[in-house]
């Protein structure tokens, strides 16, 4: 198999530093059991950060780092500042409360951004100096969701994974992080991108739409001349590890001390301290039911098991007083000599210790209010090869949607969760056993070897060169190629689309003026000698007289129908005949504006265009959607064609397309020349089509093309075109 390179951001083991000395242990957890098996058959490389910094003793540093690489672990480097703003800052005080629904605990503002963005660039920059051809790469989490873009940019070829380990929101919740578009980015810089489930894969597509304003299919999406693919990967456990263990004199052992005995049902719960995980309305239904079942005391207890997380945030510091705080009350309001409801231990266990937990418990709960998967529900079924015990489990954890033989609550209604405690104790053997051999068989059925190997064969088939993941023309490097060869023809024409292209998109066409800078530099670049530009857009007359009148380049209004040389006052026409079915179609455009908020339509000489930038996404695109079908229907018999833009649907005369405009520029004579198209939009593709071989087209921004070069932004291409004039990219405008 292929050399995988596993990314993220902890390494999978813990540094100790002892007076005798420093070594390393193997960390027990979820993730670095589940990508043990990649990282040992394929002899790959793992990345991450190793958990010491900068104040570490230099010479106890050099010590640690050998140990490490001879595990083939490739350290990153943090400084305890990066730590402190990278990972406690930004991605536990930014990402982790958007991702899990918990937009009150964000703060009033951080600064953070540019130093997760700096750590991630470090961590692709780590990959890059290890990475050999034909190696697959699997980035982590949401410690690194930039990743991803950083790589595609220095190792276009990679095939690049990513997997989410948390929930992915809804599109709205998303849409509340400030570095949206640049998290999304990041993560389409990836082949595959994986999820626990498919509502997280709806909630991803959602947001690419209202976000990016990319429509995606059930399972991929066209970007930046790639497909990026996405899809449902649920995590599963170490079956037979942890029922082997489950056997064990040691865990047998310990299991008798966890015990309750047959006169005090046990009720166990092992989470991080987290906020996300519902403790307290854990803790509040136990007394809700404690409360209504008076003869349940001095016969049930709580074991709940808080493991120390992310200490040094401070909405984690309050939560932990609130914990203590409603265990205090239950304590004082039910507690006597003989009985304690809650035993409450605020450390970690080992292995063994929580398997026997699991063992000794006879219902088991896990009840967070948001979360990705939870592999802890599924330890508890895997460890209880005793086909006895109940699982109480969260609809909102991932593994609710896996595991139909667990009693779902939802956590948020207190009332009915303390009822289901109260259930799950009075359950008799026979269904407790019919529902543990059913969740059994669904854990044992996706044992985690199963997902990482379904995973990787995934990204070796989606980003292998036959699948069209080519990407080579999209560096810098070929972008300033194609500029010195621009610069070193006898004769230049440039082909310019408008919107998107040399201004930002703005939500109603009318706002996207030219500012000065942009008619400075056309008016130098009209000048240049041997060099003709044309600017090619689907806005009207009118509007091109309005503004770019007096500029020595050729205009050509809605895609073509209307022409202008330098110099000229009259417009040369390429319609004919009677523009009589805008009457048949403006009625049906109208319609569709009023029924979409935000949607409106703008009337040209030749055209109609249906616009829909301001309208929300989602709706906007089944709108534009059915339109489109609505209007393919009702213009059979017209000689009219309806064409898909950039958040625009436009009716236009046939034979009406920027292409016709590239095929009378070469009929008149300038055949010799070498052309240079940039656009960013659908109808630009007619233009990049019709381009004589040798020439060089460029489309701006993702999406789907047949250009050979992608320029990102607006701003890389006015850069662009500045260094045709010899000036350096990042040179301002106007003199």
């Amino acid at each position: 198999m292929a050399r995988v390179i596993l990314v993220s951001n902890r390494l999978p083991i813990t540094i100790r530093l002892g007076a005798e000395g420093a070594w390393i242990e193997r960390s027990p957890g979820g993730l670095a059991t589940g990508l043990r098996r990649p990282h040992e058959r394929s002899e790959g490389l793992w990345i991450g950060w190793p958990g010491v910094t900068d104040r570490t003793p230099p010479e106890r540093l050099a010590e640690v780092d050998g140990q490490i690489r001879a595990q083939r672990l490739v350290p990153v480097s943090l400084s305890r500042e990066e730590v402190a703003r990278f990972y406690d800052g930004f991605s536990n005080r930014i990402i982790w409360p958007v991702l899990h629904y918990f937009t009150e605990n964000l703060p009033v503002s951080n600064d953070d951004w540019p130093v997760y963005d700096a750590v991630n660039r470090r961590f692709a920059e780590a990959v890059v100096e290890v990475y050999q051809p034909g190696d697959l790469i699997w980035v982590h989490d949401y410690q690194l969701m930039r990743v991803p873009f950083y790589l595609r940019e220095r190792l276009p070829r990679a095939r690049i994974g990513f997997f989410l380990h948390v929930p992915f929101p809804s599109a709205e919740l998303f849409r509340i992080l400030p570095p949206r578009r640049e998290l999304l980015e990041g993560l389409l810089g990836a082949d595959l991108v994986g999820f626990h489930t498919s509502s997280y894969v709806r909630h991803f597509t959602s947001a690419l739409l209202q976000v990016l304003g990319l429509p995606a299919g059930v399972d991929r999406i066209a970007y930046a001349g790639r497909e990026v693919r996405f899809g449902v990967y649920p995590m599963g456990v170490n079956v037979e590890h942890l029922g082997k263990l489950a056997e064990s004199p040691e865990v047998a052992a310990l299991t008798a001390r966890y015990w309750g005995g047959p006169e005090c049902a046990t009720m166990l719960a092992i989470d991080r301290l987290d906020y996300t995980k519902g403790v307290p309305r854990r803790l509040l239904a136990f007394e809700r039911m404690l409360q209504r079942h008076p003869e349940l005391h001095g016969r049930v207890r709580m074991l709940k098991v808080a493991v120390p997380s992310r200490v040094t945030v401070d909405a984690y510091k309050e939560y932990r007083d609130s914990v203590d705080t409603l265990i205090g009350r239950i304590h004082g309001a039910f507690a006597t000599p003989e009985w304690v409801p809650v035993h409450y231990m605020y450390r970690s266990f080992s292995e063994a210790e929580v398997v026997a937990l699991y063992r000794a418990a006879d219902v088991m709960l896990v009840t967070p209010l948001r979360d990705g998967m939870n592999l802890v529900a599924k330890e508890f079924v895997a460890a209880r090869t005793d086909e006895d015990g109940v699982l109480v489990l969260s609809e909102f954890a991932g593994a609710a949607a896996e595991l139909a033989g667990a009693l779902i609550v939802n956590p948020f209604d207190v009332d009915r969760t303390a009822e289901t405690f109260y259930a799950a104790l009075r359950m008799g053997s026979e269904e407790r056993r019919v529902r543990m051999r059913a969740l059994r068989e669904r854990v044992a059925a996706e044992p985690v070897d199963d997902w990482s190997d379904r995973f990787l064969a995934t990204l070796a088939e989606a980003g292998s060169p036959e699948a069209g993941a080519a990407v080579s023309g999209d560096t810098p490097g070929h972008v300033a190629l194609a500029a010195e060869r621009a610069r070193q023809a006898a004769r230049l024409v440039l082909l310019l689309d408008y919107d998107g292209t040399l201004v930002e998109l703005q939500a109603r066409p009318e706002f996207a003026v030219p500012d000065p800078d942009l008619m400075d530099l056309l008016t130098r670049l009209g000048n240049r000698r041997r060099t003709e530009v044309h600017i090619l857009t689907g806005r009207s007359a009118g509007f091109l007289d309005h503004w770019l009148a007096g500029l020595p380049v050729h205009l050509h209004a809605e895609h073509g129908a209307y022409s202008r040389a330098p110099g000229k006052k009259d417009w040369e026409p390429h319609v004919s005949g009677t523009q009589s079915w805008q009457t048949v179609v403006s009625p049906l455009l109208l319609e569709f504006a009023r029924k979409t908020p935000g949607a409106h339509l703008e009337r040209k000489s030749s055209s109609l265009a249906w616009h829909w930038r301001s309208a929300e996404p989602e709706f906007g695109f089944r709108q534009a959607t059915e339109l489109g079908l609505r209007l393919q229907q009702a213009l059979t018999t017209l000689p009219v064609e309806v064409v898909f833009g950039d958040h625009v649907l436009e009716i236009r005369p046939y034979g009406i397309n920027k292409g016709e405009v590239m095929r009378r520029l070469a009929d008149s004579g300038r055949r010799a020349a070498f052309y240079v198209a940039v656009g960013n939009d659908p109808t630009d593709e007619d233009l990049f089509a019709a381009l004589p071989a040798g020439s060089v087209a460029i489309h701006v921004g993702p999406g789907e093309s047949c250009a050979s070069l992608r320029i990102a932004t607006v701003a890389e291409v006015r850069a662009f075109l500045r260094s045709l004039l010899g000036e350096p990219a990042g040179a301002g405008g106007g003199r």
